[in-house]
């Protein structure tokens, strides 16, 4: 009887019902899509490292050396000098030494000189390799050739034998174009890192192309390390950082990663209190909803307490039909989670090139859900008490 109570009810307040739960299916989804690219946006970010340990750079801001080399995002704060890197290099606590020159884009697509054997003896990540797609090969040093990542070819239509014209700096202008024309011979397997972002070309290209600054040709932006063991980097951080004043070394970078988001942590903050307001109006609108259809059932409520059905029945056919337009809600915002998160995902990996992985399991995905239908439930009991109080006499007595 209860359950047939329940869809009699949301059947002939269908509209109502549909109404309620559609904001319900808004909360949820938002609640969801913020709390999944939070939790995974800081996991994500703080892994991603493109297989290196440090990086050195001029000195500067550390963070602002890790989002210019590892993640492609910020200008870099200047230039080192090629004695630099042969110090570094032959250093004995440094496994391997990957120089870096940047400068120049295409449309907008950053850059980036280095040298062969960030490709062939890098892993990007645990037993991972990189790897060329059939058809390819690595560029060779001295030679105007381009290796290009998967995203950015993709984006820009690109494969082996295409060939580009780079442009000054890395902000677009089309009056910046190097006379300079270079050959795509390989593209990258996706790595979901801001590798596939990058268009890939030898060192010497971005140190000696015509028009940049003749120092170019002994400097570097950076240069990426692998270190033998935690303990170097401790070792190079208080002989450069703390005993220098010339070089940076930003170490170890999932660390400084983790201060960009203790920096911005306030945004997080000030979007879970959104989507928590959002979830109390949403509790609320299933109050007003079926409160204020409350005065129009009265009389049912009442025959049916003529015919036999008691007080906690007719009670819990109210708070029952909060939960069910939670449920329905709950179910929907699963959908506009799918299709939010699989948006601010797509954005993120277009301006990073870190892939986040919504449909992922997370824990968020059970208890929001759960979540939401007990705040319905909670927002169904002022309606149900006041079910509860129908006089039945009164409410049949005929009017005279």
């Amino acid at each position: 009887m209860l359950f047939n109570l329940i869809y009699r009810s949301l059947r002939q307040h269908a509209l109502s019902t549909l109404v309620t739960a559609g904001s319900i299916a808004l909360a949820a989804g938002l609640l969801l899509t913020v709390w999944v690219v939070k939790t995974q946006t800081q996991a994500v970010f703080a892994a991603t490292n493109s297989g290196f340990d440090a990086v050195l750079g001029a000195r500067g801001s550390k963070l602002q050396l890790v989002l210019n080399t590892i993640f492609h995002l910020e200008a870099s704060p200047g230039n080192i000098e090629a004695k630099d890197f042969e110090m570094i290099r032959h250093h004995p606590a440094v496994k391997t030494a990957i120089p870096l020159a940047l400068g120049d884009n295409f449309h907008g697509w950053r850059i980036v000189g280095t040298i062969e054997e960030l490709f062939t003896q890098v892993e990007y990540a645990p037993g991972r390799h990189y790897r060329i797609l059939p058809g390819g090969r690595n560029f060779a040093l001295g030679q105007e050739e381009a290796v290009v990542g998967s995203y950015a070819a993709k984006r820009l239509g690109w494969k082996a034998g295409t060939t580009f014209r780079p442009y000054h700096g890395l902000a677009f202008d089309p009056a910046a174009q190097h006379n300079e024309v270079y050959t795509v011979v390989g593209v990258l397997e996706p790595t979901n890192t801001p590798v596939d972002r990058v268009i890939w070309i030898p060192l010497e290209g971005v140190q000696t192309m015509k028009g940049h600054n003749p120092l170019a040709a002994t400097e570097l932006s950076a240069v990426l390390l692998q270190l033998r063991a935690p303990t170097a980097g401790l070792m190079l951080d208080r002989t450069l950082n703390q005993q220098g004043s010339r070089l940076t070394l930003a170490y170890p970078i999932g660390t400084i990663v983790a201060e960009l988001f203790n920096k911005i942590a306030w945004v997080d903050q000030v979007l879970t209190l959104i989507a928590w307001l959002v979830a109390v109006l949403a509790s609320a609108s299933v109050l007003v909803s079926i409160y204020n259809s409350m005065s129009a059932r009265q009389r049912d409520i009442a025959i049916l307490r003529a015919l036999g059905a008691r007080r906690r029945t007719v009670c819990g056919a109210v708070v029952g039909e909060a939960a069910a337009i939670g449920a329905l809600g709950s179910l929907l915002g699963l959908g506009v989670y799918a299709v939010l998160a699989g948006a601010v995902a797509a954005i993120i990996q277009g301006q990073t090139g870190v892939v986040l992985e919504p449909f992922r399991w997370n824990a968020v995905l059970a208890w929001g859900p759960c979540l939401y239908i007990g705040l319905c439930v909670f927002g169904g009991l002022l309606p149900a008490w006041k079910a509860y109080r129908v006089p039945v006499a009164e409410t049949l007595a005929p009017v005279s």
